[in-house]
């Protein structure tokens, strides 16, 4: 029986330590962009992951303090517009907190060193070289996996898909003018979803802690270290972020849920909205409204 062009296609795989999940609809056969969408997040997995020895992160954490790094240019992209947050947050979202998240339970024990840099002793050289001024351990899950997504996207753009959807653990990515409905987990309840909005030729992204394991007494808290004071922030809620780019609604999240209300300039700025859900329900949106 030949297939329906007007039918939607979904297919999921395990990778940026989630699952992500690719819809298609209508068209041909969405087969060969569905497997291109994924090889573009497996890339990023295997350049941008904490966990596999040899990705670009892993090299650049044994590796920087002692000479410069060559990487690969989309690693290059990712650690630069991380940089950026950086500044303009003052340090609050800060590259260089992987110590922290290991002593957590969030990221597995790096086998050398102490880490004593932050964010502002991380060098970009030309040539796509990185060079690290002091022993610091940086890591991009605050942000590539928004990377991840668009890239899975602009490779369906590329292989002739006009309406689709990317979802990497809530970071999402709708192509074309048809809007998806969105929802999101109950903060306290993850098993209730709230309706959010309808998503167009945007992307949104969310940072909550469902799934976090144990810690504070096995209560749900929200995995953000601020960089500055290199402490873990314990909150019950979550942000959700609308932007253009899941990247760039990737980082907002974690903006807003270290430095609250006092983001919304940046969130203005980057024509971006955030809904942020509190332990009982409750919504606060900032930034620019219907975004």
């Amino acid at each position: 029986m030949p297939r329906d062009p007007t039918a939607e296609v979904r297919r999921a795989r395990p990778l940026l330590g989630t699952l992500v999940e690719v819809a298609v609809c209508g068209g041909p056969d969405p087969g060969p962009a569905i497997e291109a969408a994924f090889a573009a997040v497996a890339s990023v997995h295997s350049l941008m992951s904490y966990h596999d020895p040899a990705s670009d992160i892993a090299r650049l954490n044994r590796q920087a303090y002692r000479r410069p790094v060559s990487v690969h240019p989309a690693t290059f992209e990712v650690l630069q517009a991380a940089l950026d947050w950086s500044r303009r947050t003052d340090g609050a979202f800060d590259v260089s907190i992987a110590p922290q998240l290991e002593r957590q339970g969030l990221l597995p024990r790096f086998r050398s060193g102490i880490a004593t840099g932050t964010w502002r002793d991380i060098e970009c050289l030309p040539g796509r070289r990185v060079r690290f001024h002091r022993p610091l351990r940086i890591d991009l899950g605050g942000i590539a996996k928004g990377y991840a997504v668009d890239r899975a996207c602009t490779a369906l753009e590329r292989n002739g898909v006009s309406s689709a959807m990317v979802n990497a653990g809530g970071d999402l990515r709708v192509v074309g003018s048809t809007a998806w409905p969105i929802a999101v987990r109950h903060p306290t309840q993850p098993g209730h979803r709230l309706p959010l909005c309808e998503l167009a030729d945007g992307a949104i992204a969310t940072s909550a802690a469902y799934y976090l394991p144990g810690g504070f007494g096995h209560r749900r808290t929200r995995a953000l270290v601020d960089g500055r004071s290199r402490m873990l922030r314990e909150w019950c809620g979550s942000v959700s972020v609308s932007a253009a780019t899941c990247a760039k609604a990737d980082a907002l999240t974690k903006v807003v849920g270290l430095i609250g209300v006092r983001a919304e300039s940046m969130l203005v700025r980057e024509r971006a909205t955030a809904c942020i859900i509190g332990a009982t329900g409750t919504t606060r949106i900032l930034g620019v409204v219907g975004a």
